[in-house]
Order: structure tokens, then C-alpha cells, then sequence
């Protein structure tokens, strides 16, 4: 994920987005072409309260030179607030994000992402660390932006419950090797799948 959105050099070959080649771009040209990604420790300011994060977010997008941003600021702020209801966390937008659970600062990072309108998202394990009671809303909430927003979702997941879930065509990996990839009902009666991911050795 990181070589893909710019964070690190790739040492051969070439990264393709939506028909351009874009290993050789800085991460907010990247983001800029609609390709983002959330981070499995939260990148939130965490002594900003939610509103403002999502508003700081937006800060490297292409239309957000002084005026035009000032212009915009209280549409930044309508659809900062929409997102927050969109992932459940509107009656909390006026609180500091550092006082927020682990599960709610990674529904903020995810709507701050949101902020962006990507075309892609590519999420690092975004069900970590999280209550299993917030699990399957986050799983909804994942969904919704795909079907609604119509985001394509990328997600690097070891919760196995989850991924069936959520994903419609699978690629797994074991120890840094292809194992099989197709849709979740063909991987989970695969025994290679079931041996490495599922308890099966």
C-alpha cells in the first residue's frame, strides 16, 4: 500500500491508475488523482476535536487554494458533518478525537478519507484493534460506500469473518506468496485457504 499511494519507492516496474502510470508521483499527487489509504494505527489529531479533522483533511486537495477554500468552508464543514453521520459518529463531532475509543478513530480516519471523494481506498486492516461489537458497523459502513459512494475498496484483512463478508473477490497470501484468489464462497471450502487462514493445521 505504501509503494502504491507514493509513500516508498518502488525498486522496478510500474504502479497504473486509472490508465496513468504513477509511480514516480508525491503522495498528495496521488491522493489528488483519487487513490487514498487508511493506516492500521490511526493518523488522526488527536487534540482536535472530530469537525476539525475532517475539515484539516481536505488541506492538500487541489481546490483548496486560500480563496477558494475560504469560499468553500462551510460546504467543507455541511459534508464534514454528513460524513461523521454516515459512520456513526455525528453526536460525537464536537468532542477531542484522543478522548474517542479505538473503534470510533477509525471510523473518524475512515470518514476523513471519505473527505477526499477517492476513487480507491485501500484499507490496512481496518477491523484491528477494534470492539467486536463495532465490527459488523464497520462492515456496513465499508459497504455503503461502496454501493453508495461507489468506492472500490483494496483491504489487507486477517479477520477471515470479516473479509467474507465484505469482499467480492479475494486474493490470499502466505508468506508472501499467491495461495488462491477468487470469490469468498470458492475460498472458503479451498483447503489451502482453510489450512493457512482458518485453523485447519
Amino acid at each position: 500500500f505504501n509503494s502504491i499511494v507514493g509513500y516508498h519507492p518502488i525498486d522496478s516496474g510500474t504502479i497504473e491508475f486509472d490508465g496513468q502510470e504513477i509511480s514516480q508521483l508525491m503522495v498528495g499527487e496521488i491522493a489528488r488523482l483519487g487513490l487514498l489509504r487508511t493506516f492500521q494505527q490511526t493518523r488522526i489529531y488527536t487534540k482536535m476535536n472530530c469537525v476539525d479533522n475532517m475539515q484539516i483533511s481536505v488541506s492538500h486537495r487541489k481546490d483548496s487554494k486560500d480563496g477558494i477554500f475560504a469560499s468553500r468552508r462551510g460546504e467543507i464543514k455541511d459534508r464534514a458533518e454528513h460524513l461523521l453521520e454516515f459512520v456513526g459518529l455525528y453526536s460525537k463531532r464536537n468532542l477531542i478525537s484522543g478522548d474517542l475509543s479505538f473503534g470510533q478513530q477509525k471510523l473518524l480516519e475512515f470518514a476523513m478519507a471519505l473527505m477526499n471523494e477517492p476513487k480507491v481506498l485501500l484499507l490496512d486492516e481496518p477491523t484491528a484493534g477494534i470492539n467486536p461489537t463495532l465490527i459488523n458497523g464497520l462492515i456496513d459502513r465499508l459497504r455503503r460506500a461502496n454501493e453508495e459512494l461507489g468506492i472500490t475498496l483494496c483491504v489487507i484483512e486477517h479477520n477471515m469473518r470479516v473479509i467474507m463478508n465484505l469482499a467480492e473477490h479475494i486474493y490470499c497470501l502466505s508468506n508472501g506468496q499467491m495461495l488462491a484468489s477468487g470469490a469468498p464462497e470458492e475460498l472458503q471450502n479451498d483447503q489451502r485457504v482453510i489450512d493457512a487462514y482458518l485453523g485447519g493445521h
